[in-house]
């Protein structure tokens, strides 16, 4: 998948090539000029295996969505991008014609509640139906969306792989987060004194409990440990470089990985993401490029970004 989109037509509903995408980051490293949210979902379109991104995003023209559908192989098959201006509407329906069939997206929001961040926190729905089947669909309204498409549910359930997010603070950076399907939403929180301390130290907390810590974090600035959440192991991936010694407009990066099992985790065989070949991470790093593990689950990456 591409990183969030910037870029739109003069319609309020476009279909957008490959060229109309932006870089999760800002020119030259730059701090990201909106707040953003990927959902990554992997599903079954025309038989074969594809890649379902929801983006939302956030800037001064307002709330913005995208819907984007890749194939095996990370390339854009279609895209559809809601402009600002559309969500006064806050409903609507695209047909986005592929492989001379039709794929339709609906989505509402005219009931949605959301938080300081640009995804809604509830009160919503976005389907994505092909030949009257429902391949994917997001949001606690689910009864209404089933109302409103005529479609069933497809036999081939929709899995939700992967989310990206960009988030902010000056010493905690805090987000919410579902590590399994089904499973719980925690409150997460990141804390880093980086500017406050002759000897910095990192403290990752899940509903207000302490998780992790990382003391001496001039020497450990990049690293992985393993923690336990819903009975699940976790590891935690972080690079803290620009923290410390970066520009002041660069990023630290955080990755949470589920594991089907702790076993499997450490006896993988996979590189560390220490290494460079996994952990060489700029604020540009792409999901495409940390696709998923054999014996993995669920992915977390969130771009850490300091407040002036």
């Amino acid at each position: 998948m591409r990183d969030f989109p910037s870029c739109f037509g003069e319609n309020g509903v476009q279909i957008a090539d490959a060229s109309c995408s932006s870089v999760g980051v800002g020119v030259g490293g730059a701090k990201p000029s909106q707040n953003s949210v990927a959902c990554v979902y992997r599903s079954k379109l025309f038989g074969k295996s594809c890649l379902i991104s929801i983006i939302w995003s956030k800037n001064l023209m307002g709330q913005c969505l995208s819907v984007e559908i890749d194939d095996a192989s990370h390339q854009c098959i279609c895209k559809l991008d809601v402009k600002p201006s559309l969500f006064s509407k806050r409903k609507g329906s695209k047909v986005l014609e592929v492989n001379s069939s039709k794929i339709e997206v609906f989505w509402d929001l005219s009931a949605a509640k959301f938080g300081p961040g640009p995804e809604p926190l509830q009160g919503y729905y976005i389907a994505v139906v092909l030949k009257g089947e429902v391949i994917l669909l997001v949001g606690d309204m689910k009864k209404e969306a089933f109302k409103k498409t005529g479609a069933v549910a497809s036999l081939s359930t929709a899995i939700f792989i992967s989310k990206k997010e960009h988030i902010s603070g000056k010493r905690v950076y805090g987000t919410r987060a579902q590590f399994c399907d089904n499973g719980q939403i925690h409150d997460l929180k990141i804390e880093c004194d980086a500017n406050c301390s002759d000897d910095p130290s990192l403290l990752v907390h899940i509903d207000a409990k302490t998780v992790m810590q990382v003391k001496h974090l001039q020497w450990k600035f990049r690293g992985n440990h393993t923690i336990l959440v819903d009975g699940l192991p976790v590891e935690v991936f972080w690079d803290v470089h620009n923290w410390l010694f970066g520009p002041n407009v660069g990023n630290a990066v955080f990755m949470f990985q589920t594991s089907l099992s702790a076993e499997k985790l450490w006896n993988s065989g996979s590189p560390s993401m220490c290494d460079s070949s996994m952990f060489s991470w700029s604020g540009s790093q792409s999901l495409r490029e940390t696709n998923l593990l054999p014996g993995l689950g669920f992915s977390l990456f969130l771009y850490a970004w300091k407040n002036d």
